[in-house]
């Protein structure tokens, strides 16, 4: 803790990835929690991603969290389907690219823009557009 604002603050590590759970007041007096999720980068670096939820949206944001906390309890419940059937029908098929290779190809060709303005007719003149006269 330490950090002006901040209330409460506790962490919780998972297979590499942190999340911090920081409880804190801004300077009109609002309570909020932040929700950080930092994992290390192949730079080592850390890349961390950040949502904020207000005391007054604590409850629905509470609703929603258990709502889909019970829908991964029921999925996880389910029968899981045959990895070797799903890998011979990707097999069969083109090859994903997951989202590191495609931003990877889209870094390495920039895009390019190319604007092109219409010339102006003889009778659509500058002069004619602004009303002014001889």
């Amino acid at each position: 803790m330490g950090i002006r604002g901040e209330l409460f603050s506790t962490r919780f590590i998972c297979e590499g990835r942190t999340y911090f759970f920081n409880v804190k007041e801004n300077r009109n007096g609002d309570i909020f929690l932040s929700i950080v999720e930092s994992k290390p980068t192949e730079t080592e670096t850390f890349d961390r991603r950040s949502i904020v939820i207000f005391q007054e949206n604590m409850e629905g944001f509470m609703r929603a969290l258990r709502t889909a906390a019970g829908y991964m309890e029921k999925a996880s419940q389910r029968p899981k389907p045959d990895r070797a059937a799903i890998q011979s029908s990707r097999t069969r098929q083109e090859p994903r690219q997951t989202h590191q290779a495609l931003h990877e190809s889209s870094s390495r060709a920039p895009r390019r823009f190319v604007i092109k303005k219409k010339p102006h007719s003889a009778g659509d003149s500058r002069e004619s557009k602004s009303g002014a006269s001889d």
